[in-house]
């Protein structure tokens, strides 16, 4: 009964601490932040990315843990990461196969421990001085800090093209506003990786779902540089297919623009049938014959079975959906903690 008055006034009194408070040192068991470094055939990179990055958030003084998603690799990607998870802080995810970029992000996330989790590409491309810039950002409070690149002047002019026409497109089909030229090279909150952990969407286009969970955002301006080794395992064919995920799955505007289609071929049908009539009534003209018919059936068929494709496109993006599969499954794990030879971070 003497301490419970006590008690009441240290409530009171006492603060809560940020979980990223920079000047509360984090729990040896817990990283203070997660690295996801998805990986397809990265078996000449995955090794200088995983030392360049542990040299530099050792420099910066942070707890932290890095997890290598292996997204089916037929490399050695997996056997070079499972070496260096020997020396460094390192957790090696295999999946059973190929699911694609979203889909290995998605895994790392859901095992990420930290109270930030970054995800940052093993060729090596963004430059690792701006791990120091992200947290900076985080420790003053923004929730999620994300690269947007500064030019695209290494690129073809089809594939810059291509992405200024696509972000321009999506961006006027959608309410959540998605940053054109973003990289997947960002920092996210704890709070921001629970949210995304609980999308249900099996067809995930990470860049719109970034966007759409909101919080408070930081855009830092990036230089890319070159690949450190090996080439780019994105193709046009892939590009052109996490297009169609983008589109579909971030506005219906494909679906209701057929509404206005139908409704301008009817109105110009009414007008073109009502000019007929007219110059048959008024001045005895013959009715045109088979051509403008055969003009008028091919014209409206092809917009039928385009229509009927756009619809198809949606249907399939449901079945998947219903479906209810995971958008991945781990064959192995393998930590820096199951290694009795592991140097603790």
């Amino acid at each position: 009964m003497i301490l419970q008055p006590i008690y009441s006034t240290l409530m009171k009194e006492s603060k809560p601490i940020s979980v990223h408070d920079p000047d509360v040192p984090a729990c040896s068991n817990t990283p203070e932040v997660s690295l996801v470094v998805p990986a397809y055939n990265e078996g000449e990179n995955i090794g200088v990315a995983i030392k360049t990055i542990s040299k530099e958030m050792r420099s910066l003084g942070r707890s932290f843990e890095l997890i290598v998603v292996d997204d089916g690799s037929s490399d050695n990607t997996v056997e070079v990461a499972k070496a260096y998870a020997l020396q460094h802080p390192v957790r090696v995810l295999c999946l059973s196969r190929n699911f694609g970029k979203e889909s290995a992000i998605t895994a790392g996330l859901a095992k990420a421990l930290g109270d930030a989790v970054i995800v940052i590409d093993a060729d090596m491309q963004e430059p690792i001085s701006y791990l120091k810039i992200f947290l900076e950002h985080w420790d003053q409070g923004f929730q999620m800090v994300y690269a947007v690149r500064a030019h695209r002047d290494d690129e073809s002019w089809l594939k810059t093209w291509g992405s200024n026409a696509f972000y321009w497109l999506l961006n006027q089909m959608t309410t959540v506003p998605i940053p054109p030229h973003a990289r997947d090279f960002r920092l996210m909150d704890r709070k921001v990786v629970d949210a995304l952990r609980a999308l249900p969407e099996r067809n995930r286009f990470m860049k719109g779902l970034f966007s759409w969970v909101g919080f408070k955002t930081k855009e830092v301006s990036v230089v890319i540089e070159k690949r450190h080794g090996g080439a780019s395992k994105f193709n046009y064919r892939r590009l052109l297919a996490l297009a169609f995920t983008g589109l579909t799955s971030f506005s219906d505007f494909p679906l209701r623009v057929w509404v206005g289609i139908g409704c301008c071929i009817s109105f110009a049908s009414i007008l073109y049938a009502s000019w007929i009539t007219a110059r048959t009534m008024i001045w005895g003209s013959d009715v045109p014959g088979w051509t403008t018919i055969t003009v008028a059936v091919f014209f409206l068929g092809g917009v039928q079975i385009l229509s009927i494709g756009v619809l198809g496109e949606y249907l399939a993006r449901i079945f998947s959906e219903v479906k209810s599969r995971p958008s991945h499954i781990v064959a192995e794990e393998f930590s820096y903690l199951d290694s009795p030879h592991t140097t603790q971070p």
